[in-house]
């Protein structure tokens, strides 16, 4: 089996150090358990996946670790804060140090392009109007987009116009921490590609840590460091791609050794 690596990992960031830790995890909605018990932790400048099948509790783990949604019990640490026992300014404080790209990419249908990218930095800066400005087409030119793109609404914007206007919005504050909600899902096998590079070589440049929610096995493949696999209300399997391979749980067979992981494995 060989891995298509986009890029590399150039040292920004330290791998030794935990940013985002969670220990003895427990979800419920009413009588339906999600996670029971779980325990996970995530390193400084990686790119960190949460795979698993559909319930399994991937959304419902990137939205504790955002505080939008709250365990029942458990403990959560980001960036070397107790999540769970914040003050509100406290979190105010912190959610300014991440930043999250939606699944559907959640931008401000009233707003173009440069004013969705732009709204953070007016709402929680003091910067001038013609530095959020700079800012703007710095982050629309980081991510790919035309420079014409500014002026666009959300509805005027292809799908993976939106994957992008989203992430410029998401990195406007230049976050320690990235928070991916199935970023490829809806694009092309081309535009997933492209986007999966795009993630790559920010994160090698910029050095931030990347958590991504992710179904596609082409990002698994080709950017994650590390992925844990959620089922059983529970993490069935965690480490690089060669070490989660090695599992001989079902789940993980049917993700990785069916007929679409048996192609990947031998690309």
């Amino acid at each position: 089996m060989r891995r298509v690596i986009l890029g590399s990992f150039n040292g920004a960031g330290n791998l030794s150090n935990i940013v985002i830790e969670m220990e003895d995890i427990v979800t419920r909605f009413g009588e339906n358990l999600v996670h029971d018990h779980l325990n996970l932790s995530i390193k400084e400048g990686e790119i960190y996946g949460l795979l698993g099948g559909s319930g399994s509790g991937k959304s419902t783990l990137l939205k504790e670790m955002i505080m939008l949604l709250r365990p029942e019990s458990g403990r959560i640490r980001v960036l070397g804060k107790d999540i769970l026992d914040l003050s509100t300014i406290e979190a105010e404080a912190l959610r300014k140090q991440w930043g999250v790209l939606f699944q559907s990419g959640a931008l401000y249908s009233s707003l173009n392009v440069a004013e969705n990218i732009g709204i953070t930095l007016r709402e929680y800066t003091d910067l001038s109007k013609d530095f959020i400005n700079t800012i703007v087409k710095a982050k629309i030119k980081m991510v790919g987009l035309p420079d014409y793109a500014a002026k666009l609404y959300p509805a005027e914007l292809s799908g993976g116009m939106v994957k992008r206007a989203s992430l410029a919005r998401a990195l406007a504050m230049d976050p320690k921490i990235l928070f991916l909600d199935e970023p490829t899902s809806g694009l092309d096998p081309i535009g997933a590609e492209e986007f999966d590079k795009l993630i790559l070589d920010l994160r090698n440049i910029l050095g931030f840590t990347v958590i991504m929610v992710t179904h596609d096995l082409d990002s698994i493949w080709n950017v994650v460091d590390r992925f844990c696999v959620l089922g059983d209300h529970k993490i069935i399997a965690e480490g690089t791609l060669n070490e989660v391979m090695k599992s001989n749980h079902p789940i993980i067979a049917k993700f990785f050794k069916g007929a679409r992981g048996s192609v990947r494995s031998k690309v």
